[in-house]
């Protein structure tokens, strides 16, 4: 399949293991073994949700590695031990093992991580500054990207946008859902995550939604950022769809 002539857009699922696929997105005489395999085949990036709920072995990060194609990227979401919690400044213990437990391994393609924050946490600039400077930009000589995506409006603040600037750290840009869409132009990179796919339309997006989210990724990338659209949640079934849908309009669109 033809990917993204747009080589700084990459676009894909949330996860790529979800019984509802098989026989829709993947053929149904598939191993579920080279379910990973098939989806990197066809979409350009992938975010990785289990290590969100807990610690992953080295071996599957290597496994990962190795299953999917040159240029591929993984996002990895971090765990919740570190953001699920009331006060951020105590994560530093769940950070540490999480980046212990065999991220790196990823090697070329690890992408962003994006830090999850509970849909209970208000914003308190003393403790989320406190966390964001734990968060390392460097670990045995490569730099890492980090994102934050918030789920309580409270963090729709210049306070928390100024943050986010001075430390580098992109602000997850959550968007057709209940969620507060915070705008973020001076992030380094640009990470989407749609949450609005719906069983009305095969590729879970109308045309014209389809059109706009296309026109929007080229905005970003021509600003000179790097740009992750995740397609997460709604009507999950659709989801591989909605990705390869983007990923076929931006190719089309050509543009780099």
């Amino acid at each position: 399949m033809k990917r993204t002539a747009i080589a700084s857009v990459h676009v894909g699922t949330g996860g790529w293991v979800y019984k509802p696929w098989r026989g829709a997105f993947y053929p149904p005489d598939l191993p579920q073994k080279r379910e990973l395999e098939y989806a990197s085949s066809r979409l350009t990036s992938i975010e990785i949700n289990s290590t969100f709920h807990g610690t992953q072995k080295p071996a599957s990060f290597e496994k990962w590695y190795a299953g999917t194609p040159a240029g591929f990227i993984f996002s990895v979401k971090g765990p919740m031990f570190a953001t699920n919690r009331r006060v951020l400044a105590e994560a530093g213990e769940s950070i540490d093992r999480f980046f212990d437990s065999g991220v790196l391994l990823l090697r070329d393609k690890l992408g962003p991580i994006n830090w999850q924050l509970g849909p209970a946490k208000r914003f308190d600039a003393v403790d989320v500054e406190a966390f964001m400077a734990m968060l390392p930009r460097t670990l045995e000589g490569r730099n890492l990207s980090h994102a934050i995506e918030v789920r309580h409006a409270g963090f729709d603040v210049p306070a928390f946008r100024a943050l986010a600037a001075r430390y580098g750290i992109a602000i997850v840009h959550a968007a057709d859902s209940k969620f507060p869409t915070i705008s973020d132009s001076a992030a380094p990179f640009v990470y989407a995550r749609l949450m609005g796919t719906s069983a009305r339309w095969k590729a879970g997006y109308s045309p014209a939604q389809l059109k706009a989210w296309a026109a929007r990724a080229q905005t970003w990338a021509r600003s000179g950022r790097e740009v992750f659209i995740y397609f997460i949640s709604g009507c999950k079934e659709r989801n591989p769809a909605a990705a390869m849908a983007l990923i076929s309009r931006l190719s089309t669109a050509g543009t780099g």
